[in-house]
């Protein structure tokens, strides 16, 4: 049991470890692609609906300074005033506040899926061991997120520094042009270097995104006993299912035994198999196999059959088919009428019976 505690984790994760790992709140996900999505697809959305944000703010300050001069200037007026001007403009940025809402959970939700788990909430006593917090400092996931983290740096730098350089120009026209032009071509390059930076982000993210995966499905392997000891778990240890099916196979044995005194023939080869059919033509749409067996449980059923008064009649041809082609409790099947019918037959005579 000791090695077996030792052993390596070299197989993948099986579905069941998988799901309760998700159930514990342990999946694959990268808060950088959440991050870069968010600023991506929000400076995009900002891009596409700034100019109408920006026609409601001007017509929001153009009614606040229109109507400044005749406010009767008292402490009531002025917060009733604001007031309503702070609750127009974020009614204003409604529209991109939930458009960043969806993003923050679709990402969510097309890393992870639905989940809702308060696992990782709860307090655990290993978060507190120095040793652990130290190995995880040291670790190479820790190696790979301070890269990660000075590549993150570093690009946006670079990108932010290349968008805005490029541009350089341009700053120097604005001087000339009136206010709402300096803003709004500032306004617009800004959200152009916010894009690219985005974009560079969300490549980054990608990559990030991918070895969460990897180190998620590196961390969850199994060892070749743990996968053994699920299988026990789910499915039973195999002397268990063995004596179940020894069990099952008995009691399945009994009920057939229990049928071979009504029975109306036994076929045999003679010695290696038995096999008793039943016949009544006002319920059968055909004869039925009511039991089978070879060698020692054909001399039992023979035995029966013998105790009971049921006919055993030889036929080697005939007990070898019926033997392989049907099942306990099944119909003799068309091409096997004629000969089933001659024996039956023959018990009839023998027993006195009319045959129609």
């Amino acid at each position: 049991m000791a090695e077996e505690q030792f052993q390596e984790r070299t197989e993948q994760a099986t579905p069941r470890r998988r799901q309760k790992a998700r159930e514990e709140g342990k999946v694959a996900r990268s808060q950088e692609l959440n991050s870069a999505a968010i600023l991506l697809l929000g400076a995009a959305t900002l891009y596409f609906t700034g100019p109408l944000l920006a026609e409601q703010i001007e017509q929001m300050m153009s009614y606040i300074f229109t109507e400044a001069p005749n406010m009767d200037i008292n402490v009531n007026t002025l917060v009733a005033f604001f007031s309503q001007r702070i609750l127009t403009f974020f009614l204003i940025l409604t529209p991109v506040f939930a458009i960043l809402i969806a993003i923050a959970y679709g990402i969510n939700i097309l890393q992870v899926g639905f989940l809702f788990t308060s696992k990782p909430l709860e307090p655990k006593l290993d978060k507190l061991n120095i040793i652990n917090g130290f190995k995880r400092v040291i670790s190479i996931r820790s190696l790979f997120e301070l890269f990660r983290d000075v590549t993150k740096i570093s690009l946006i730098g670079f990108v932010g520094y290349k968008a805005i350089s490029m541009n350089l120009d341009t700053y120097f026209l604005l001087a000339d042009n009136t206010v709402a032009h300096f803003a709004g071509a500032m306004g617009g390059l800004a959200l152009m270097t916010v894009l690219k930076i985005g974009a560079a982000m969300m490549i980054l993210a990608l990559l990030d995104y991918a070895y969460q995966r990897y180190d998620f499905s590196k961390n969850i392997r199994m060892s070749k006993q743990e996968i053994r000891d699920e299988m026990k778990d789910t499915e039973g240890s195999p002397q268990i299912k063995s004596r179940i099916r020894q069990i099952q196979r008995d009691m399945s044995r009994r009920r057939m035994m229990q049928e071979i005194p009504t029975a109306d023939v036994v076929v045999t080869n003679p010695t290696h198999i038995a096999v008793a059919l039943k016949y009544d033509s006002d319920q059968m749409d055909a004869p039925m196999v009511v039991a089978k067996g070879e060698r020692l449980l054909a001399e039992k059923i023979k035995k029966i059959a013998a105790e009971a008064g049921v006919p055993v009649v030889e036929n080697k041809p005939l007990a070898r088919a019926l033997n392989k082609m049907c099942e306990v409790g099944a119909y003799v099947p068309a091409k096997l009428y004629r000969a089933v019918a001659e024996v039956l037959a023959y018990v009839y005579r023998l027993k006195g019976v009319e045959v129609n």
